[in-house]
């Protein structure tokens, strides 16, 4: 079969080739090493089943050719680490990697990302992505540094069941937080020995506190217009205003009234695991607000098959703080496939995300793991929006998702918020102190860009 278009590219870029293939991994011409994030459940292969099959296509369609996985087995605070240090030398750089979009700009500020712009001036298939899925890969210079493979979006997943116990309706959909905390309170009332609600929080969540949990809460707290974390006219970081506070003091409600899981599960890195695995499925969580990919948890061959969780769970969308326009909020993010600035062998890693991006390919990969589409083409097609229960619903919460500030000091940014978050869960700090302590870390982190609004 004749190669790809990636691989013909480099007769166009062969200066670049030339000096990319000395050295580290692009000792072997021929070999291509891939890493990205693997399952901490080792009953969960989604990532690991859809790469080996792209493995045996390509080097069926490449004669000669060779692709080497290279999982990361960590959560994903320890993943961005390992990563990085992998990058910073053509030694130990892969060809490929897998970022997430949120970490994506710190590390093309570290130099640790090649620009992709020339292959994807080729690349007919770029034209099928959506605008926001491309601007989330982009760097400050405008330049494109990897290719989405698809976004999610969030909501609230909630047991009919402990619902009909607690007297809710089975068409739950909350207009405000307060009728989040009102479905809360009377879960605890009703029904012992279940977890009213999960909101995730503290550092050792990691970004899942950060944008599961707070950001859901942060951008339902205006009109919808502006971004509350970061003034795109100024250029700077907003310190903790009114909309800030109003959050957390959200967080701190439903741990000081017990209304979510105790401090010492809620603080532990791997409850996002608990969550999917048991809790939920065994009816022992009313709400979680969580992410659009939960399903893949519960997929045939997951280790948690689970069936029956469409007819067992509701889903609703978050509503705005007191209901305002536009009356719904979600946050999306995603990953992408992006080369190091040290790979060996970027032409035929370009290759590859070819081979992974089509769209047949690309509608594999987002009902596997239940992604949101990020192909135009995709989003249309039935046999995408109708191979699982909830893509339907989760799609359908794009037009008012946001995504986040992802500029160099973000991932600072977010730690902070962690930090901000899991004083008020534990009742360390009050609001009021935990604000102070966030504009504090704000300013260290942005080198003092902080704007007042």
């Amino acid at each position: 079969m004749r190669p790809t278009a990636a691989l013909l590219l480099a007769s166009a870029l062969a200066a670049t080739a030339l000096t990319a293939c000395s050295g580290g991994t692009g000792d072997d011409p021929d070999t291509l090493k891939v890493s990205y994030k693997q399952s901490t459940d080792n009953s969960v292969k989604v990532m690991d089943t859809f790469l080996g099959g792209v493995k045996s296509q390509f080097e069926k369609a490449n004669p000669g050719k060779k692709v080497e996985l290279v999982p990361i087995k960590a959560p994903d605070s320890e993943y961005y680490t390992k990563l990085q240090q992998m990058l910073r030398s053509p030694r130990t750089a892969p060809d490929l990697v897998y970022e997430d979009t949120f970490l994506i700009n710190s590390d093309i500020t570290s130099g640790y990302l090649k620009p992709l712009d020339p292959y994807l001036a080729q690349w007919k298939d770029w034209d099928s992505f959506i605008g926001t899925a491309k601007a989330a890969a982009q760097g400050e210079d405008g330049k494109t540094y990897g290719v989405p493979d698809g976004t999610d979006t969030r909501g609230l997943w909630f047991s009919k069941d402990v619902f009909a116990k607690a007297g809710l309706p089975a068409d739950w959909q909350p207009r405000s937080w307060d009728d989040i905390l009102a479905a809360a309170r009377a879960i605890k009332a009703k029904v012992p020995g279940v977890t009213p609600l999960n909101v995730y929080t503290g550092k050792p969540a990691g970004e899942a506190a950060t944008m599961q949990g707070f950001q859901m809460l942060l951008y339902g707290t205006g009109d919808g217009t502006d971004d509350p974390l970061y003034d795109k006219a100024s250029k700077k970081w907003i310190a903790a205003g009114k909309g800030f506070r109003d959050a957390l003091s959200f967080v701190r409600t439903v741990y000081r009234e017990k209304l979510g899981p105790d401090v010492s599960d809620a603080l532990d890195p791997n409850f996002a695991t608990t969550v999917r695995g048991e809790l939920l499925p065994a009816g022992k969580l009313g709400i979680a607000l969580d992410g659009s990919w939960l399903p893949q948890d519960w997929l045939p061959g997951s280790g948690h098959e689970w069936p029956e969780w469409s007819k067992e769970l509701g889903l609703a969308a978050m509503p705005t703080q007191t209901g305002q326009a536009p009356g719904k909020v979600s946050m999306s993010g995603g990953w992408t496939w992006a080369i190091p600035a040290k790979a060996g062998n970027p032409d035929l890693a370009f290759a590859f995300i070819e081979a992974m991006q089509t769209k047949a390919n690309a509608r594999k990969w987002y009902v596997a793991n239940s992604g949101i589409a990020v192909r135009e083409d995709v989003a249309k097609d039935p046999a995408y929006r109708n191979a699982q229960p909830g893509t339907a619903f989760f799609t359908g919460l794009v037009p008012y998702t946001h995504y986040r500030p992802a500029y160099p000091a973000y991932p600072k940014v977010s730690v902070a918020i962690q930090e901000a978050m899991e004083g008020v869960t534990t009742g360390d700090m009050t609001v009021a102190e935990a604000a102070r302590h966030y504009d504090e870390a704000l300013k260290e982190a942005t080198g003092d860009q902080v704007v007042q609004r």
